[in-house]
């Protein structure tokens, strides 16, 4: 656990822990990895654009989009929708994965107890830990998937 954040398992911390996990098999692979990395980062960056093009005027959906002046490499693309738990059911019984990233407040975790914080105390944060889901996100994803998921996103999202 210490090598892992402090989890017990993903996203629950029970201690203050590192990021230690890489070993040195992992570091040479990473090492030929690294060569594809801006290859990668861009083809993650034009699927999250026609995410964005396909989701931004959705009522019930809202598709997360780069800030101006920065450089989102969309390690996982995530939209915000009131029905977050409803969406993730109705989307999977369509055979569409998605995934729960950071569902937990860091300051609602065990570690941080010891600061105080309770409920209420950062509605922010607290808010994207339940409305926040995180679309399928393909190595080599093709334009394709993306105008099938997001169509799938769009339709299920207006159903209530």
């Amino acid at each position: 656990m210490l090598r892992d954040w402090g989890q017990e398992k993903p996203y629950h911390y029970v201690l203050k822990g590192f990021n230690y996990r890489m070993e040195g098999i992992h570091a040479a692979i990473f090492g030929v990895k690294l060569r594809h990395l801006e290859g990668w980062t861009e083809t993650r960056r034009a699927r999250a654009r026609e995410y964005v093009a396909l989701l931004e005027h959705s009522p019930a959906v809202k598709a997360l989009r780069q800030l101006d002046g920065r450089r989102h490499v969309y390690h996982i693309y995530a939209i915000r929708t009131a029905d977050r738990d409803g969406l993730q059911k109705q989307l999977q019984a369509d055979g569409v994965s998605t995934g729960l990233h950071y569902p937990i407040p860091v300051h609602l975790q065990q570690p941080h107890r010891d600061l105080g914080h309770k409920a209420g105390d950062v509605p922010q944060s607290e808010a994207a830990a339940n409305e926040v889901l995180s679309l399928p996100r393909f190595p080599k994803g093709t334009s394709s998937q993306v105008e099938q998921v997001g169509a799938a996103v769009g339709q299920k999202a207006h159903v209530r």
